[in-house]
């Protein structure tokens, strides 16, 4: 009998489809921190049990502080770094352990669109070399076919003529055509799911807004789903179907874009939106209030909540000592808070 070959390029065989691109369970991403020669190590609690999935054609932005977690959560669900505990499941395949080389059919289906346009890309190729790249790690095609993928996907960035850009090298580009040749990078092996980490937070600001109609053309043109990470609530709104806050390594409240902004159930999420700036001029002399503290170790948390050290409505003998569960509130708006209602 002859031993069946697994092609590490395609996906495990599978059944029906699963609804939903992206499952997190749990999910959990701990970094070990050395306490110095002879002490041991003490985790880093990065990412603690967060549980969400994202739809086919779906965007999910995930908006929180500097340090909350996200972009560790964000390089977990792309496999980039493993998960401590937890599952994690793409298209209904349990990925969360599996090896380097059994990845490599999801390096194809998963990409990711990085912050910084300026050290994304190698400053030593020129344009169509970056696009042509993952075609030719991926044994994708003949020269002729390859160079016309390139010319296609220029073309669906808006960098026309795309013969012009093709030759030029990084350091010709403004800062968002060099975002443009990034997202057009990520767009070579036809993806069904996308990271964007913070993809227009070092742009112009008026850059921003075309880089994200952009995405949401690419979107419905080619029924990605992305995971769109962000501190920027304004960009969220725009760009997302539904939204989740994190704070200190957990997801506290997740739903509809319009119900979580518009009508926030958490008080960290309250604290947030009441900190954008109001464009009204009558409202110029409004003193806006912050948020009293810091945010957490993520090496020592506070017990209980995370955020009751912080929270307006806390109460002793019930944030403090017992985690909040994640309750669905409304219609797919959920909230991990014992006050919310």
């Amino acid at each position: 009998m002859t031993a069946s070959v697994v092609d590490p390029q395609l996906p495990p065989e599978a059944g029906p489809p699963s609804p939903n691109v992206i499952e997190l369970d749990a999910l959990k991403k701990w970094f070990d921190i050395g306490r110095g020669l002879f002490r041991g190590s003490i985790p880093l609690k990065a990412v603690d049990g967060v549980t969400l999935a994202i739809a086919r054609g779906e965007t999910l932005a995930v908006v929180g502080e500097s340090g909350s977690g996200k972009t560790t959560l964000g390089r977990t669900v792309i496999r980039l770094l493993e998960p401590t505990d937890g599952r994690l499941l793409y298209d209904g395949q349990d990925i969360t352990h599996q090896s380097e080389k059994e990845l490599m059919w999801l390096r194809r289906k998963a990409q990711m669109i990085p912050q910084d346009p300026y050290s994304s890309v190698n400053p030593a190729f020129p344009v169509y070399r970056i696009l042509e790249e993952p075609l030719v790690i991926h044994k994708e095609g003949d020269r002729a076919q390859r160079g016309e993928a390139v010319m296609k996907a220029l073309q669906s960035v808006k960098l026309n003529p795309p013969e012009f850009f093709a030759n030029k090298y990084p350091h010709m580009l403004s800062g968002g055509q060099r975002q443009r040749v990034a997202i057009a990078r990520a767009l070579m092996l036809n993806p069904a799911f996308i990271l964007a980490d913070e993809p227009v937070s070092m742009l112009d600001a008026s850059v921003r807004i075309s880089i994200l109609r952009l995405l949401r053309q690419i979107q419905h043109t080619f029924g990605i789903s992305f995971l769109y990470i962000t501190h920027d609530l304004a960009t969220a709104k725009h760009f997302s179907d539904r939204i989740g806050i994190m704070y200190a390594g957990r997801l506290v409240e997740e739903g509809p874009v319009g119900g979580v902004l518009g009508e926030p159930l958490h008080p960290y999420t309250k604290a947030l939106m009441s900190a954008i700036p109001d464009p009204d001029p009558a409202n110029r002399l409004t003193v806006r209030q912050g948020l009293p503290g810091e945010p957490p170790s993520l090496i020592s948390p506070p017990t209980g909540c995370h955020f009751h050290p912080r929270c307006p409505i806390a109460q002793a003998g019930l944030c403090d000592v017992q985690d909040p569960e994640m309750r669905e509130l409304r219609p797919n708006h959920r909230v991990a808070c014992h006050l919310a209602s």
